[in-house]
């Protein structure tokens, strides 16, 4: 997941970053577990590597953090090397 803040996400920050524990302690609560989590500079403002069970428990979270107008969130969802190469090789569909 990687996101931006906005102007009332900035201030938030600023006024208190300890909203960044509390936030991860939510995202447990929804369902899902931060595994890394930085800060960046460029076009976004975090870099987060979350593990969830499903595409659905993803959704929802970027749904209610979205929603709160602090944040804007762009999710990436991800398949590991092994389980691509593994999927590619036990399935393969001919042209």
């Amino acid at each position: 997941m990687i996101s931006t803040l906005t102007d009332e996400g900035r201030k938030t920050l600023k006024e208190r970053p300890e909203r960044l524990q509390a936030v991860n302690k939510e995202l447990e609560e929804m369902g899902a577990r931060v595994i890394h989590q930085y800060a960046v500079l460029g076009g976004y403002d975090f870099v987060n590597v979350l593990d969830a069970p499903s595409n659905e428990v993803m959704a929802r979270i970027s749904m209610e953090l979205g929603a709160r107008g602090t944040i804007k969130i762009m999710t990436l969802p991800a398949v590991g090397i092994d389980e691509f190469v593994k999927m590619m090789t036990e399935n393969p569909q001919r042209s």
